[in-house]
């Protein structure tokens, strides 16, 4: 589970990296405040995705995540639409990623 999960968090982590741009440009924000919000939240991204072995607080961290992704788009709109689908593959792969290893539980 928790592979599937660290994937989804390391694309979000690039696509709002890449956000950060549209924010300064299109967005109006000024880029002292977009670049330190957008890479603090791809930077969070990355370490969430890095403790989901850890234990299972990592997996509410990264739903906490998904709700940050979905706000940023208060800045940039697009991020409504991609922090939404972010989110539905996260919960996606949290569901999928239960079933499959109770499946391997059961093999063992």
């Amino acid at each position: 589970m928790s592979r599937v999960a660290a994937t989804v968090l390391g694309i979000e982590a690039v696509v709002i990296a890449l956000a950060i741009p549209v924010a300064v440009t299109m967005g109006n924000v000024p880029a002292g405040v977009a670049i330190p919000v957008g890479l603090s939240v791809s930077v969070a991204c990355v370490i969430v995705a890095a403790l989901l072995r850890r234990g299972t607080f990592a997996y509410y961290l990264g739903s906490a995540l998904q709700a940050v992704a979905v706000g940023l788009g208060v800045v940039v709109p697009t991020m409504f639409v991609l922090g939404s689908i972010f989110a539905v593959l996260w919960f996606v792969a949290l569901y999928l990623g239960r079933k499959v290893d109770a499946a391997a539980a059961g093999r063992d």
